[in-house]
């Protein structure tokens, strides 16, 4: 790599954000901008003049406009996009009495905002002299067995992979992947094991054994290879959704 690429990433401020920040800033002498809604303590920690967090909302347009932006403005360039930024709520069934307002909400976030990202960033991931980058943070949820309850955060993960496989066939100068992270020990877990078992049934205890046996994978494990295909992903795996323990994958994992 001749120089130090530049990064967006956006939902860095905890859980395997906040992983694959520390990772990029530690292991690929990357330059970082964060997007999210506050600054947490975690990413205080790893304050440098190599990170540009930046407290913004991913569902305002004209937020992820500024931001990006003042990214450019900052590091004159971009060369990777991670798209991390995501909600699992509501959890509920379809044709309860769950406000339809609270899946538009879920798609704003972890559908919407990436169209807004992409769009505001794609011009300068195209000059990249490192090739740009994006990846796509998405679910085991997108594909397979489905959920019960899980029905707008699995359609918009869903969602989250046509769009990285159409960005893939229109601009093949970017290259786009979307990842699978497996169960993650994040906020996102505490959430479903709180509020899902009404909505999920029985399914919902998978979820409590796997913390109560330490199961669940530690942030970095996936983290590492998010941040690694962001500055380093081959062309070959454009458009495509792996597991982030694929076997394409593992140059990419933790040593």
């Amino acid at each position: 790599m001749s120089r130090s690429p530049v990064v967006i990433i956006a939902g860095g401020s905890k859980g395997i954000g906040l992983a694959v920040t520390s990772i990029l800033l530690s292991e690929f002498n990357a330059s970082v901008v964060t997007l999210s809604r506050s600054i947490t303590s975690g990413l205080r920690d790893l304050e440098s003049d190599r990170l540009l967090a930046l407290e913004c909302d991913v569902a305002n347009e004209s937020a992820v406009q500024s931001a990006v932006q003042k990214a450019i403005e900052k590091f004159n360039r971009i060369d990777g996009l991670i798209l991390n930024a995501g909600i699992i709520a509501p959890i509920c069934r379809i044709g309860d009495q769950t406000p339809i307002s609270a899946w538009k909400e879920c798609f704003d976030i972890n559908f919407f905002s990436l169209v807004t990202t992409i769009t505001a960033t794609l011009p300068s991931l195209r000059e990249s002299g490192l090739g740009g980058k994006i990846v796509f943070v998405s679910s085991g949820a997108a594909e397979g067995s489905a959920y019960s309850g899980w029905g707008a955060y699995s359609a918009s993960k869903a969602a989250m992979n046509s769009l990285c496989r159409t960005l893939a066939a229109e601009d093949p100068s970017v290259i786009s992947v979307a990842v699978r992270p497996g169960i993650v020990d994040t906020d996102m877990q505490v959430e479903i094991r709180g509020t899902g078992s009404l909505a999920m049934g029985p399914v919902h205890q998978k979820f409590v054994d796997l913390h109560q046996t330490g199961s669940l994978l530690k942030p970095e494990d996936p983290g590492h290879v998010i941040a690694a295909l962001a500055v380093d992903c081959p062309k070959e795996l454009s458009g495509e959704f792996v597991s982030w323990n694929d076997e394409v994958c593992k140059p990419f994992m933790l040593k």
